[in-house]
């Protein structure tokens, strides 16, 4: 069991949280595949995985809808819980940083 794994879910919701921060501040470029997974992840770990589109997608944007909820299909069987560990593991590879400091 991992450091992750052990903690409470007040404790892990606190590093999921600066996960998403560090993320979303950074200047790095994620490859597309990368980007989907953390997408993926998020939308399960938040209780938000429910794809939806309000008007009718423009060129290209079927393409990418069709990339998100393949994402969200892939990831169904994860808990919340299970995605947020994978959400700060991959935060931390990408990243290349410990997200617990």
């Amino acid at each position: 069991m991992n450091k992750l794994e052990k903690m409470t879910d007040v404790e892990l919701e606190i590093v999921f949280q600066k996960a998403f921060h560090k993320l979303s501040i950074t200047t790095k470029k994620f490859p597309p595949d990368i980007l989907l997974q953390f997408y993926a992840y998020y939308k399960q770990a938040t209780n938000d995985n429910q794809l939806r589109v309000f008007h009718q997608p423009e060129s290209g944007e079927e393409l990418v809808t069709a990339f998100k909820a393949n994402a969200l299909f892939q990831i169904r069987k994860y808990s919340q819980r299970e995605a947020k560990i994978k959400y700060i593991e991959i935060a931390q590879k990408e990243l290349g940083e410990d997200i617990f400091a």
